[in-house]
């Protein structure tokens, strides 16, 4: 009879999140799991099966079911617009301020690190991009439709270039986490849409 679990699976999915999200998938090794979980390699590897790649992934679903809806915010909301859409950026640019926003996002850390090499992670990162550009798309079509921005704007695009922005924005805003060029950066994406 196999031995009982003594630990919570959302536990430990929780700390190897907050793990990877610090240092990234490469620099995290499973003794470094260990330590964040408590659980032992054999527990992780028998609960998680390919361990800490799976480990990995379910960190980064975990993330998008979790962590984005409370960076989206309003965002996410039908009714979404323009103020909407700047708070999101508005809320970039503070979280890169402080010492645990330049960790930045796991899922664009993933991008920068797994997702060329990664198919599993790459498509976890296509998920949470598309979903920025829907939310993104529809709150610029309820600000076209209310006159906040200009009349021949298209949404989609707009929201595409928006998203790579965000990302950039995030980049540069671990490197150089300087409120006056964040803002700059965030200004100027916003110039394009009057």
């Amino acid at each position: 009879m196999p031995r009982p679990r003594e630990f919570e699976p959302d536990t430990v999915v929780d700390a190897a999140m907050h793990k990877f999200w610090e240092s990234g998938y490469r620099a995290t090794s499973i003794e470094d799991l260990v330590k964040a979980t408590g659980v032992k390699p054999g527990s992780i590897y028998s609960a998680f099966p390919g361990g800490k790649h799976t480990l990995f992934l379910k960190s980064l679903e975990r993330y998008s079911r979790l962590v984005v809806p409370q960076k989206l915010g309003e965002l996410e909301g039908p009714h979404a617009s323009l103020a909407e859409v700047r708070a999101y950026f508005d809320g970039l640019v503070a979280d890169l301020l402080t010492p645990e926003g330049r960790q930045g996002c796991l899922l664009v850390n993933t991008a920068i690190e797994n997702a060329a090499e990664d198919d599993e992670a790459a498509a976890v990162v296509r998920g949470h991009l598309a979903r920025l550009e829907r939310n993104m798309t529809a709150a610029l079509d309820n600000a076209r439709r209310r006159g906040e921005v200009r009349g021949d704007l298209d949404p989609a695009t707009a929201a595409r270039v928006l998203v790579a922005t965000c990302q950039g924005l995030m980049v540069v805003g671990k490197a150089h986490p300087d409120e006056g060029v964040l803002r700059a950066i965030v200004d100027g994406a916003f110039a394009n849409l009057a």
